[in-house]
């Protein structure tokens, strides 16, 4: 990194600095790294993190070697956490990887092309900066950002760079989204005129690690490190450990769930972001001092600016207190629905001639077919091994490095976009306003006001 992109790092770990490095003159060109010998791609891993440990480096490690890729490197500011990474990486692969204290040390080693980035939400985006200042490559998980302040200046350092980025938006590799995208995009659906959507669960311990909260301790953590730009506060091994729980570290429901399902919406329907959104909800079942909510729904208004009479809505609901419904992404149209719960096209709801020939109009109810050979049903396991969609996922980023020239799956816009969405959510819930975006400006607005905190 440069002096000056070093020194920003440096205050933005302190809880000082804003971001400011778009003042920063950096080309594309001064990103460009060589591969190493026998044309190895090297991978750090930032952030040693359950999602890492569980799905991510299996799905990695499933392409590995056919593609000429290898870990060299795993940075994580938690002691514990790095080594128990170095000792994992060592027993899957059979060799040594160092160890890294914080992720400057692990760029200034410099023997790293590409990293995967599973750290906290509020650091996705800093963190993926950090990459591509180091001439990095990046797979980052959702969300992108948790503010449109981080959103912003990511997006843009990224689509600076050139860097290969790929938001670990899994669905997006997906054969049955894929199956779903192209009958849509194929005009046979009819147009989009509403969209269900909901995640629950019931499991008091999610996003609730007691065992660890206890075992932490500053002295073996970089606090500063790790509030990054977020206002300073004494350290508190919740908001390390359980950041989920906690804002402005997470949005939690909005930024975990919700993120991977509104994608899907942007995909399929073109509208990159929400003409509107209204939200509410509230902890209503777990009373264990988080500050996200427990429950919430969200009601979207999608559609064309200029046109406010066409368009449709998306109705997104969560609950962590009762798992009955599980994950639902249901799109109807006026010939029936697409679930891609069961993957199936129904003309379920379709006009029918009864209710047609009275107005004079034609049936429409669209012919039943599966959008793929083998169900694949969603899940509200975090961590569900190196499953079909994450290892495709994985796969196409790693290609895309390999290759130069092909844009990834879930490129850097389908993550600013999802998480414009996330932070219109997150605003309406905490104003109680109605929200909008002003693409221009790049700012949510809660009523007339730009939401920040």
């Amino acid at each position: 990194m440069s002096n000056s992109r070093r020194k920003f790092i440096k205050n933005a770990s302190l809880g000082t600095a804003a971001l400011g490095m778009a003042s920063l003159n950096i080309s594309a060109k001064s990103y460009s790294r060589i591969l190493g010998s026998n044309n190895l791609v090297r991978v750090g891993i930032v952030g040693f993190s359950d999602r890492a440990r569980n799905t991510l480096i299996p799905a990695f490690l499933q392409h590995s070697e056919e593609l000429n890729f290898e870990f060299t490197g795993v940075s994580d500011i938690w002691k514990r956490r790095r080594n128990e990474g170095a000792d994992y990486l060592k027993e899957l692969t059979g060799y040594k990887v160092k160890a890294f204290e914080n992720n400057e040390a692990l760029y200034d080693s410099k023997n790293v092309d590409a990293v995967m980035i599973s750290t906290a939400d509020f650091q996705h985006a800093l963190h993926t900066i950090e990459a591509v200042d180091a001439g990095c490559d990046a797979y980052v998980e959702k969300p992108l950002a948790e503010t449109m302040e981080d959103n912003r200046e990511v997006k843009k350092i990224v689509e600076r760079s050139g860097r290969i980025i790929q938001i670990g938006s899994q669905r997006r590799s997906g054969s049955n989204y894929h199956a779903a995208y192209d009958f849509i995009q194929s005009g046979k659906f009819g147009p989009i005129t509403m969209v269900e959507m909901s995640w629950n669960v019931n499991q008091p311990g999610r996003w609730r690690r007691p065992e660890l909260v206890a075992d932490l301790r500053e002295s073996d953590v970089d606090w500063k490190r790790y509030i990054l730009n977020r206002p300073y506060e004494s350290f508190d091994p919740r908001k390390y450990i359980e950041y989920r729980l906690f804002w402005p570290y997470s949005s939690g429901i909005p930024g975990q769930w919700m993120s991977h399902q509104i994608d899907t919406v942007h995909w399929f329907s073109g509208f990159s972001y929400p003409r509107s959104v209204s939200a509410n909800g509230g902890i209503y079942a777990w009373h264990d001092g988080r500050t996200n909510f427990d429950t919430m729904t969200a009601v979207f208004d999608y559609g064309p600016s200029d046109d406010l009479n066409t368009g449709f809505q998306v109705v997104y609901s969560s609950r962590m207190h009762n798992s009955a419904g599980g994950v639902k992404e249901i799109y109807y149209s006026n010939g029936g629905e697409l679930n891609l719960d069961t993957n199936q096209v129904t003309p379920t709801g379709g006009l029918t001639e009864k209710y047609a020939s009275s107005m004079g109009m034609e049936p429409n109810l669209l012919q039943e077919f599966s959008l793929v050979a083998e169900n694949v049903q969603a899940s509200t396991d975090a961590n569900t091994g190196a499953d079909t969609m994450t290892s495709k996922h994985m796969r196409n980023w790693m290609e895309c490095v390999r290759d130069r020239n092909k844009e990834t799956n879930a490129p850097i816009r389908a993550g600013y976009y999802h998480s414009v969405a996330n932070i219109m959510v997150t605003a309406a819930l905490r104003t109680g306003k109605k929200v909008t975006f002003n693409e221009e400006a790049g700012v949510v607005l809660a009523g007339e006001n730009t939401f920040k905190y």
